[in-house]
């Protein structure tokens, strides 16, 4: 089920083709600002998956029908849509000064 939607699209018109990923929306608690959910039982997580080139309706069904609760993040159809997404992600998280470790 979706709980929050990334979209990261720059042709935001575009709705025929898309890339979509999906990942638990636990995932978003370590950002700044984020309203925090839950964790879900481990067997439920789902840390990513994707699809590539659907439309955002079906992209917005399949993400719907998960067994835990989503992030759905939008990428245009023709996006390196791995590198773009984790590039993005990596900035989503705390910078801890890991130097007294």
């Amino acid at each position: 089920m979706i709980w929050n939607v990334i979209d990261r699209r720059k042709r935001r018109y575009r709705w025929k083709r898309v890339n979509a990923i999906i990942e638990a929306v636990e995932h978003d608690n370590s950002c700044a600002d984020a309203d925090v959910a839950d964790e879900s039982p481990p067997g439920l997580t789902i840390d990513y998956a994707s699809r590539d080139d659907v439309s955002v309706h079906e992209a917005i069904q399949w993400a719907n029908q998960q067994r835990c609760p989503i992030t759905l993040y939008i990428y245009d159809a023709d996006d390196g849509i791995i590198p773009a997404h984790f590039d993005a992600c990596g900035e989503r998280f705390w910078q801890d000064d890991m130097s007294d470790l």
